[in-house]
């Protein structure tokens, strides 16, 4: 209970329902007779509504596309895992001994979806009011600047920009593989040039795979990895 005394603290939020922040923290690995799985997909929705809103308001003059491509480089696995990181949420998460011994507490995807599940329980506790001051607190306090350059990163185009200027030809993607179940479902993209293939990244849609994948192989070719 002292690992979920330090969460509320970090969170800057008590929970009133011991059963609801158990589940929250519980992954599938733990064999319990719940899981944080359903709070995992009810916070999804939330957190996109909350930061939605939050650039609304905070880019008011930007249009649709714009806002769209800053709140997809905010809401994905990358973006969850790090406030999950900010919040120490790693130590805080049931897992079983094999997955505590295959680094699950440090493992992106768990981390994203147990800080999605957070979201979700303090939203059925508390409403979106208060769940939205808790969420843009801690994006607010684990990024340095959140402006238009920071967080609209488009390594697709900057990897086109590279290609065409190095070796006259522009990358392409091809979808690796689908899986997941429906209201969850990633895509595994891979980025390929001169015929061969420089790097593979999932995503939770084809676009977000296409980005992160694009963001690796410009390390790659940029000599970063």
């Amino acid at each position: 209970m002292n690992q979920i005394k330090a969460l509320e603290k970090a969170l800057n939020y008590s929970f009133k329902r011991d059963d609801l922040i158990t589940e929250a923290l519980t992954h599938k690995s733990y064999k319990k007779p719940y899981n944080n799985e359903r709070l995992e997909f009810l916070g999804d929705a939330v957190l996109d509504l909350i930061v939605g809103e939050y650039l609304f308001n905070k880019f008011p003059k930007e249009d649709e596309g714009l806002l769209s491509k800053i709140r997809a480089s905010l809401v994905n696995e990358k973006g969850f895992t790090k406030l999950a990181e900010h919040i120490n949420l790693g130590q805080a998460i049931f897992i079983s001994s094999a997955e505590e011994n295959n680094s699950g507490r440090t493992k992106p995807s768990l981390l994203s979806n147990a800080f999605e599940a957070i979201i979700g329980a303090i939203y059925l506790e508390s409403g979106l009011e208060v769940t939205a001051n808790v969420t843009t607190r801690l994006i607010e306090a684990s990024h340095e600047t959140i402006d238009l350059n920071s967080l609209s990163k488009d390594f697709k185009t900057t990897l086109q920009e590279l290609t065409q200027a190095e070796f006259g030809e522009t990358p392409t993607y091809k979808m690796v593989r689908a899986f997941g179940p429906d209201h969850k479902k990633e895509f595994e993209i891979s980025v390929e040039l001169q015929h061969k293939i420089i790097a593979t990244s999932i995503g939770r849609s084809k676009k977000e795979a296409q980005q992160k994948a694009a963001e690796i192989a410009l390390k790659k070719l940029q000599g970063e990895v």
